[in-house]
């Protein structure tokens, strides 16, 4: 779901040749014995992800440190595999990088499948805001849904600037596309109803659909997944609609004329976890520690538009790239955080009234 690129910008001449001063990330050193002799293995969501994360993580953590990390994927959401591996005791993998929506399905019962990280009392995970973290998770980015336009389509005439415009065929014509899912889809419809950004949850359905139903037959694509979002952007097949902010800034990278409208974004963060039951957790306890520095994690925009979580970071990071990122404070201030909650318990409610009204 949520996949980004990397910035059009040769690696290491970002930071280092646009004259941010990276200070010298602190070491911390594993309390094992036997650190050589440890291997642990990291869900993470594959792709550039993957490569960011061995370059400005792991293999600096395992030269630091001596314990061996191994990256893996999964599923979008893999907390099926999760709740076997703690079940049977046999991991294939022993932390991973999941939403906030996963977290808490895993640790909602009353046995628990994920690991107390127990590291709040840490320097370098007090200055997360508490927002990005919670006690089975340490937030290390946040991803975001923005209104994507085309700038070619809007040359010569005003731009759309909120979500009540790409509501808005009659002022704002052109082809539009709006995500085939309820989540994301329903706040959406809100806003541009005039819903407050506070007022958004709980979700008020029946406004929401009653908002959907007015532009239902002038939306021209109700796309199904991020690379569909992508190359409709590529292509000009739309020229206004709500993606994923990496999908657009992906399109951006391969040349698309494409504008992104910050405003009202609606935000979501995914973090490291530790699955319950590990016997390599300290280890793991290292790794979130390490891949927590503000200075590290400046490095990732070398790779792609990061949600930096670290707001320390963000002096590290030259400003023309800085704003790309969801969490630049002015892209964050007006945005709408997912309520992961209220999802969990309303999921299976809303899609099946999205579906029906859909078809219908």
């Amino acid at each position: 779901m949520k996949r980004t690129i990397p910035l059009t910008l040769k690696r290491r001449s970002l930071l280092l040749g646009a004259g941010a001063a990276l200070a010298a990330p602190a070491i911390w050193r594993p309390s094992g014995a036997h650190a050589q002799n440890t291997r642990i293995v990291v869900r993470d969501d594959g792709g550039i992800y993957t490569q960011a994360y061995t370059e400005v993580f792991y293999r600096p953590f395992t030269e630091a440190t001596g314990i061996q990390v191994v990256p893996a994927q999964a599923q979008a959401e893999p907390t099926a595999q999760i709740r076997s591996m703690v079940e049977t005791g046999t991991y294939t993998w022993d932390m991973g990088k999941i939403s906030v929506p996963a977290v808490l399905q895993l640790t909602a019962g009353e046995t628990k499948f994920l690991e107390p990280h127990g590291l709040d009392g840490e320097a370098v995970i007090q200055s997360i805001p508490e927002q990005y973290r919670n006690e089975y998770q340490v937030g290390t980015n946040v991803y975001s849904t923005v209104l994507a336009y085309r700038t070619d389509a809007f040359e010569g005439r005003e731009a759309p600037r909120s979500w009540a415009d790409l509501f808005n065929a009659e002022g704002f014509p052109g082809r539009r596309a709006l995500r085939r899912h309820p989540y994301d889809t329903l706040e959406q419809a809100l806003m541009a109803d005039g819903v407050a950004v506070a007022d958004v949850y709980p979700l008020d359905m029946d406004r929401a659909f009653a908002k959907l139903d007015q532009v239902k037959d002038v939306t021209d694509v109700w796309w199904t997944s991020g690379a569909q979002a992508e190359q409709m952007l590529i292509s000009g097949e739309v020229d206004l609609m709500a993606t994923w902010v990496s999908r657009a800034q992906s399109a951006q990278a391969a040349g698309a004329p494409v504008g992104v409208v910050w405003d009202q974004a609606i935000w979501g963060c995914d973090g490291w976890s530790i699955l319950a039951g590990t016997p390599n957790a300290d280890a793991c306890r290292e790794l979130i520690k390490f891949a927590s520095d503000p200075a590290r994690m400046a490095q990732l925009v070398e790779f792609f538009p990061a949600g930096i979580i670290q707001p320390e970071a963000f002096e590290m990071i030259p400003e023309e790239v800085a704003v790309n990122s969801p969490t630049y404070p002015a892209n964050i201030a007006s945005a709408l955080q997912i309520d992961a909650a209220y999802w969990l318990e309303h999921s299976e409610n809303a899609i099946e009234r999205f579906n029906s009204w859909f078809i219908g």
